[in-house]
């Protein structure tokens, strides 16, 4: 008999999360699923979820025709369960990296194997939260408008790999580090007009790598070296999914750039977006701005997307000349 494991939030349950359980099923005999309690989603994704309590979770989860048994569990990780279960397998969703997962050991020492089943792209909770908030906001919540500013052109910048140095999951203020040029270029960009506005990836909090919190105190150490450089950057917006969440608010997607341009009152057709990575290049595309790959951080290496940016700049400073000769 083979016994399949594998766990999750399960927040609000959409058609990418049952997929997902019917292929682990397929994998093996029975299946047995971990629902994660209430406060271990809110040390992962926040103190705003999870939208449903533990129990209606799992009763949904339970319910199922793919899942044979399903239970509560309250640690972060799945060591504890592993070890008492001891699964034939245990199964994660396809975007989870390997070498962070911590409770893979545990299953290879008594025979047991971990197997990624992809995780369909386009379905999450997440997005289903942001559907409702689009739609229903607006006719719940009314505030006086502040007056915009004069419609500007942007610089939308990533942050690792691109103004500070690549650390994997970064979480620690002391391990960053601020690129060279990178002061001096966002000074130049700053007068000559562009607003600066920060589009960042941290699926690392989706994922419990780290905490938003965590997150937070990494940007306070970013804004307090620019500040002492005399640089101001006017927002900063991150999307804490992980790709198998499939939401928009991620990059390539666009929900946060077109977020920015109505926020700050941005010229579209005049920003650029600099980043070392080719989901920067497609944001870029798909935002219909203008782009700069850096030879930096990722490099363009990460093979996510084949597209051509509008300028391949060998570091920060490159960029930022060729931007503003373009600019006249």
């Amino acid at each position: 008999l083979k016994v399949g494991y594998t766990s999750g939030v399960f927040d609000i349950l959409h058609r990418g999360h049952v997929e997902y359980l019917e292929k682990a099923r397929d994998l093996c005999d029975r299946l047995i699923v971990g629902v994660n309690s209430d406060e271990s989603v809110r040390q992962l994704k926040g103190p705003l979820r999870p939208i449903q309590d533990e129990e209606s979770r799992a009763s949904v989860i339970a319910a199922l025709r793919c899942v044979d048994h399903a239970f509560i569990f309250s640690e972060k990780t799945n060591r504890e369960n592993i070890l008492a279960l001891q699964p034939s397998l245990y199964i994660k969703a396809g975007d989870y990296d390997r070498s962070k997962l911590t409770s893979a050991s545990e299953v290879e020492k008594y025979g047991g194997s971990v197997q990624f089943v992809p995780f369909s792209d386009g379905f999450s909770s997440s997005s289903v939260v942001d559907r409702i908030v689009e739609r229903y906001l607006p006719t719940l919540a009314h505030c006086e408008e502040a007056p915009l500013k004069n419609a500007s052109p942007a610089v939308f910048l990533d942050r690792d790999g691109t103004l500070c140095r690549h650390v994997e999951y970064l979480h620690e203020p002391e391990k960053f580090e601020l690129l060279p040029g990178v002061l001096r270029g966002l000074q130049q960009l700053r007068d000559a007009g562009f607003r600066l506005v920060v589009v960042t990836n941290q699926p690392g909090i989706g994922l419990g790598y780290f905490t938003k919190e965590e997150f937070f105190e990494v940007n306070k150490e970013m804004m307090r070296q620019l500040s002492a450089g005399g640089v101001l950057i006017d927002k900063i917006y991150f999307s804490p999914y992980s790709k198998s969440d499939g939401t928009d608010c991620r990059k390539p997607g666009t929900l946060l750039g077109e977020r920015a341009i109505t926020e700050l009152n941005l010229k579209r057709e005049e920003s650029w977006m600099i980043g070392d990575a080719t989901s920067d290049v497609e944001f870029a595309k798909n935002l219909r701005c203008r782009s700069c790959l850096l030879r930096t951080g990722h490099a363009g290496n990460d093979g996510l997307f084949k597209n051509s940016p509008d300028y391949v700049a060998k570091d920060f400073s490159d960029a930022v000349d060729h931007i503003l000769q373009v600019k006249g």
